[in-house]
């Protein structure tokens, strides 16, 4: 495999890491955000620490530990094992599960907001007529906030793009397999190929300043914030 092949399929394997990423963040991060916009309990801040953490945390930190609890030692490794037929760790399912935890923050975040803003009039106002849950779910409180599905589904696939460190620590650096584009940058770059890296380089940059485009030129203001 020369290595436009090999930069080809980092660039399909990155945009097939990030929408996936997206797809179950959101599948996730929308009941998660909707129930803790509505939680007042003790252990709140406890939770959204939890869910934060990725923004503060290394990510060589946050991949290390997934090396821990999913070696095929461990219960976590050998149930996977067990379930799979292989292991976690370098392979698409490995830096998908890293991608998901890494990038929480960046889509249940801005979901949080969304709900918080919205508030519980509406939905009351929607029950009193007599409007079921489901109905209210689909045609009152995603409609109304949307901006903050916008927001979280931009910043979760931009974000992914970018990742580095923990890919490579879960899942190394096998082309067609876990070499995401900017495991292949850094290996242009390690070899001096700079053309090569330039063009890897631009793409990422290209593709990181449409999805802020599209962010801000989308993202208008909802009907419940003034």
């Amino acid at each position: 495999m020369d290595s436009w092949q090999s930069d080809a399929l980092a660039l399909w394997l990155t945009v097939k890491l990030a929408l996936f990423t997206v797809i179950i963040l959101l599948l996730i991060g929308l009941p998660l955000a909707w129930w803790l916009s509505r939680y007042h309990g003790r252990g709140k801040s406890v939770i959204q620490a939890l869910i934060a953490m990725p923004l503060v945390l290394p990510p060589t930190v946050l991949g290390f530990y997934l090396l821990i609890f999913f070696s095929p030692q461990s219960w976590f490794g050998s149930l996977w094992v067990s379930i799979t037929g292989q292991q976690l760790v370098f392979s698409f399912s490995g830096i998908l599960l890293g991608s998901l935890i890494y990038s929480l923050p960046f889509v249940v975040q801005p979901l949080y907001s969304g709900f918080c803003q919205l508030g519980r009039q509406y939905e009351s106002v929607a029950a009193s007529l007599g409007i079921n849950a489901t109905k209210r779910l689909l045609y009152i409180v995603l409609p109304m906030i949307k901006p903050a599905i916008i927001t979280a589904a931009t910043l979760g696939f931009a974000h992914t793009l970018g990742e580095f460190g923990l890919v490579l620590m879960i899942g190394g650096n096998l082309p067609g397999e876990t070499q995401v584009m900017s495991i292949a940058l850094y290996n242009h770059v390690e070899v001096l190929d700079y053309d090569k890296a330039h063009i890897l380089a631009l793409i990422l940059l290209v593709s990181s300043f449409i999805s802020l485009i599209m962010l801000y030129k989308f993202n208008r203001p909802s009907m419940f914030e003034s």
